[in-house]
């Protein structure tokens, strides 16, 4: 099975599970940008519950941009708070040492397009997963009928669809229960090695 997807800032376990059981994977590259997406956001599992780690980008309404040209605004440093939130959130979960340094670079490291540093967020999971065999491409122009399974529609964050995951145990869940569908990085933090196991068990 072929699926298409957007490339999203350490994707949503739904999006995860889609890869996990794709045979062949095609990232959507030639759109145009969209603010409010998963494109330059992601969820973890805070101390407060859900929280946004979001990148900055230079992007402007009037004109057109696709997404393959967005840059990131380095004017803050997005790149130490993001890193410090996962370290507050996951530092205590069974699983963060084990990762800690495939991921940490990714935090300390000069980047300027978005695009590009979803991919190299990209790639580290698929390491951290040990997903193997997957073949992945990019399209070339922007189709609205596609010959893929169409999941682009996971990648907008207004009108996420409600989506029945198998619980598993996260490190705030005795304050605020189980919080569905956070970044893949919620997953392998707290499941690790099994989290493979995890995606692969469940159908979208």
């Amino acid at each position: 099975m072929s699926v298409l997807l957007h490339p999203t800032y350490f994707p949503s376990i739904a999006q995860f599970i889609a890869i996990a059981n794709a045979k062949d994977l095609v990232f959507e590259v030639a759109d145009n940008y969209q603010k409010q997406t998963y494109r330059n956001r992601t969820l973890i599992y805070a101390a407060n519950g859900k929280l946004a780690l979001t990148i900055p980008v230079k992007y402007s309404q009037k004109n057109r941009q696709l997404y393959r040209d967005i840059e990131i605004s380095n004017t803050s440093n997005w790149q130490l708070l993001h890193w410090k939130s996962l370290e507050s959130a996951y530092k205590t979960s069974p699983f963060f040492d084990y990762y800690e340094d495939e991921l940490r670079p990714l935090f300390f490291y000069n980047t300027n397009k978005l695009l590009d540093h979803n991919f190299k967020c990209f790639e580290t999971i698929l390491d951290c997963l040990q997903l193997e065999n997957l073949n992945v491409t990019t399209t070339t122009c922007f189709e609205k009928e596609v010959p893929h399974k169409n999941l682009r529609h996971l990648v907008n964050a207004r009108k996420e669809r409600q989506i029945d995951l198998s619980p598993y145990t996260q490190v705030f869940c005795n304050k605020h229960g189980f919080i569905q569908n956070l970044s893949i990085l919620d997953l392998v933090f707290n499941e690790g090695p099994n989290a493979l196991n995890y995606l692969e068990s469940h159908i979208l």
